[in-house]
């Protein structure tokens, strides 16, 4: 029997009150900030409460690399919390809200599938709370204010030519990524110049959201951005604008970590929203921290594999917040190992131990990666139903034969019950192996020698080469002084190399730097490296076309 559609599985749920989600974790009605009857925010005064509890154990879902077969990272996060709580644990999630960008776009939603979601997915698939837009109208508040500035006399003595600071939307507009803005003479457009759009998910004001403890370290990050360079070359931050205030008012909303719930019940916090292609891709340190302090459990989740989201969750979020991950899972299916081995992707469906056993290279990688950290691994394979035994157990065979944990997962389409395997396989790994996390490198290293770090260990490449105004921008970032800060790449999701056409992980390539941007705010150094664009485009048939709501109020389409 075919199963029912995610939206439609959603809509048919038998859901809890959001007030009965609360006091699973020790909150009460009073505590809560409501959004309608399923979501509602938790203040910031409210979790401190909570500040001398122990920490719970963190588990940290990560994935192979991306492909178009799918690996159901999110849907296996939420299975896996929604597993845990079938044995009776108490367990709770952490995830990032997803941008309207890829919902409309290629890839849909990210509230998980079947029968392991979270709840209510229409809303965090779209509007949510609003953190996204409070996010996308602060940034472009700080825009306004340096356009204005530059218009206004200009005292700062601003180089119209080196504002770097862009224009944000949370939409996929490919025809906004460069653009002439200030037309019109002085007193009706400003004065003329290039800028561009970022997907506001892409922002380093979200960054700086997911990575801020409280409103004073907004405050203090948000007032070190650098938005834009003099004429004689200094760099200009935002606090000088003198609009931080009105930032962070528009921020009071967005910092208050947002709780929902699976569709079995356990609570969730799905706060911050960076992309991981581009920004740190994890959500909040608010969020994660606390629900460490309320939960025995906390799953979390990097964005895209483990060579983006989870690199930079142990290089950059566990820097920052101090968190120490338990155990590492690294999700992967059958498919998806297949297209890395070079079958073609109408053709995975079909049995094939050949193409399967090459794309095993892949899963080594990032099972290698993750082992650099010191963290313990444990191999999720998420069945599809065109999987036959013998692949299934090939791969079993093939991760005993790498000394890690396996388990099939099901979660798709048997929620929490497909899931109860996987959970005993982390809870063992909990118990048996301990964690020794450590990051990869000092952020004390020059600038080329951190970058070729994450390039050579990460990557596997030989080295990097330096083209267009990277090799500019570094000695910039350097003579300012911001050079001790932590290395977020800019990468394509859809190879480990920076090619988006290469599967598998290949050896004996070079990776390209071609401009590096600093987020001193966020506290960390993005190099873009080739072809990545800041902003997605739309495909040729985007996923928004076949979205609907009726005149009834039920939805279609959304995924």
């Amino acid at each position: 029997m075919a199963m029912k559609p995610d939206i439609e599985i959603a809509q048919a749920a038998k859901v809890q009150h959001i007030e009965e989600i609360a006091k699973k974790v020790g909150l009460s009605r009073d505590d809560l900030e409501f959004y309608g009857k399923y979501k509602a925010k938790v203040p910031l005064d409210v979790l401190k409460r909570f500040d001398k509890n122990k920490d719970g154990k963190l588990i940290f879902v990560t994935a192979i690399t991306a492909t178009k077969a799918g690996e159901g990272k999110t849907v296996t996060s939420i299975g896996l919390c929604q597993g845990m709580g079938q044995l009776g644990k108490k367990v709770m999630l952490s995830l990032r809200e997803p941008s309207l960008g890829p919902t409309f776009g290629i890839k849909g939603g990210a509230t998980g599938g079947g029968y392991s979601q979270v709840y209510p997915m229409w809303d965090i698939d779209l509007h949510f709370t609003g953190d996204i837009h409070a996010v996308g109208t602060a940034h472009n508040l700080l825009s306004a204010l340096v356009e204005n500035h530059v218009t206004k006399k200009n005292p700062l003595n601003i180089d119209p030519t080196r504002i770097v600071l862009r224009k944000v939307m949370d939409m996929n507009a490919r025809e906004l990524r460069n653009i002439v803005v200030g037309l019109g003479g002085r007193s009706e457009g400003g004065v003329p110049h290039e800028s561009g759009f970022d997907i506001t998910v892409a922002s380093e004001i979200m960054a700086i959201l997911a990575l801020s403890k409280d409103m004073a370290d907004l405050r203090q990050r948000l007032s070190k951005v650098v938005v834009a360079y003099t004429y004689d070359n200094k760099p200009v931050t935002a606090d000088k604008l003198k609009g931080i205030g009105a930032m962070c008012l528009l921020l009071k909303d967005a910092i208050m970590p947002n709780l929902c719930q699976t569709l079995e019940g356990q609570p969730a916090f799905i706060h911050g929203a960076p992309f991981a292609n581009i920004a740190h891709g994890n959500s909040s340190i608010i969020a994660t921290k606390y629900a460490l302090k309320m939960a025995d459990y906390v799953i979390t989740e990097g964005g895209f594999a483990a060579d983006l989201g989870g690199e930079k969750f142990y290089d950059i979020v566990c820097r920052t917040a101090g968190l120490k991950p338990d155990v590492a899972v690294l999700v992967s299916s059958v498919r998806a190992l297949k297209m890395h081995g070079g079958m073609d992707e109408d053709d995975i469906g079909t049995p094939n131990l050949e193409y399967l056993e090459k794309g095993f290279a892949n899963l080594d990688k990032h099972i290698e990666n993750m082992k650099k950290f010191g963290v313990p691994v444990v191999v999720a394979l998420n069945r599809f139903p065109t999987d036959s035994d013998e692949e299934l157990a090939l791969c079993k065979k093939h991760c005993d034969k790498m000394a890690v944990r396996s388990a099939h997962s099901t979660v798709f389409a048997e929620g929490g019950k497909g899931g109860i395997e996987l959970a005993k396989t982390v809870l063992e790994c909990l118990e048996k192996e301990k964690s020794n996390f450590h990051v990869l490198y000092d952020e004390k290293l020059p600038i080329k020698k951190k970058i070729e770090t994450i390039a050579k260990e990460i990557y596997g490449a030989d080295g990097v080469v330096y083209t267009g105004s990277a090799p500019g921008d570094i000695a910039a970032i350097e003579k300012a002084g911001n050079d001790k800060l932590p290395i977020c790449m800019a990468k394509t999701q859809l190879s480990i190399t920076d090619d988006p056409k290469v599967k598998g992980a290949p050896k004996g390539w070079v990776l390209t730097v071609r401009e590096v941007r600093l987020s001193a705010g966020a506290g960390f150094i993005v190099p873009l490296t080739g072809k990545m664009m800041t902003i997605p485009g739309l495909p040729t048939v985007p996923v928004a076309e076949r979205i609907n709501i009726d005149d009834k109020g039920y939805i279609t389409g959304l995924n």
